[in-house]
């Protein structure tokens, strides 16, 4: 599944799934564009790609703000000529019961995981048109697809991008674009290390695999998607998931 020539953006890269896929990238020979809000993670991923012989570059951005995605992808394409991938992972949680939850944390929640993914796509679109070819990941959740209490915002917004994947699927394939979603499970990162012990084994009970997923294991998956291994492959979700949910 070599990538050689290929570049990459990845945006919340500087840790958990999106610093795996980065680094995956990478390694499969990709040139890769690391965008995250944290500059001094980002630079260590970087220094970690280029340390192995890989080729990143550094991109501050807060996908929550439409000119930061503008400005980093106008860098991205100036200092490589072109985007071939994009890795839309970057996410927030604001978790609450619907009849709690505040207007501001639905809108944080569905503005920085679903309408920055529109506006990214937006902006390496054109690059992916011109020369008629392109990979498209969208990092959506089991939650997107099963739902999960107190989560409605974060549930909401997954879903929201298995639709976004279908639809911009349908509307660039004849160019030789893909679009596809990558569903994690029960995955050990950042975001789900501050849950309880109690809360983790109760989780492995329905994971048939018996065993919390590494951003590696998601990695993996977003490396086939975006290459050449997966041209007839578009509009999918692709579940890693050890089995939580099927079907």
């Amino acid at each position: 599944m070599s990538l050689s020539g290929r570049v990459a953006l990845v945006t919340g890269a500087s840790q958990g799934i999106g610093r795996a896929c980065a680094l995956k990238l990478a390694e499969s020979g990709a040139t890769v564009a690391l965008a995250a809000r944290n500059q001094e993670k980002l630079n260590q991923a970087v220094q970690q790609i280029t340390g192995t012989g890989g080729q990143g570059a550094a991109f501050a951005l807060d996908v929550a703000d439409e000119e930061q995605i503008k400005s980093a992808v106008k860098s991205a394409l100036a200092q490589f000529g072109k985007i071939d991938i994009l890795v839309n992972n970057a996410g927030i949680t604001r978790d609450q019961l619907v009849m709690r939850m505040k207007r501001a944390d639905w809108d944080a929640v569905l503005h920085t995981n679903l309408t920055a993914a529109y506006l990214c796509i937006q902006q390496v679109i054109g690059s992916m048109l011109k020369q008629r070819w392109g990979r498209i990941i969208n990092m959506t959740s089991v939650f997107g697809q099963m739902g999960q209490a107190g989560q409605a915002n974060y549930a909401a917004s997954k879903a929201g991008l298995i639709g976004l994947t279908m639809a911009i699927a349908r509307e660039v394939g004849s160019r030789n674009i893909t679009c596809n979603a990558v569903a994690p499970g029960f995955i050990e990162t950042a975001m789900t290390s501050g849950f309880s012990e109690e809360f983790k084994q109760n989780a492995l009970k329905n994971i048939p695999l018996g065993r919390i997923g590494t951003p590696q294991d998601v990695a993996n998956a977003v490396a086939f998607l975006a290459s050449e291994d997966a041209s007839y492959v578009t509009g999918h979700v692709l579940n890693v998931n050890g089995g939580m949910l099927m079907g």
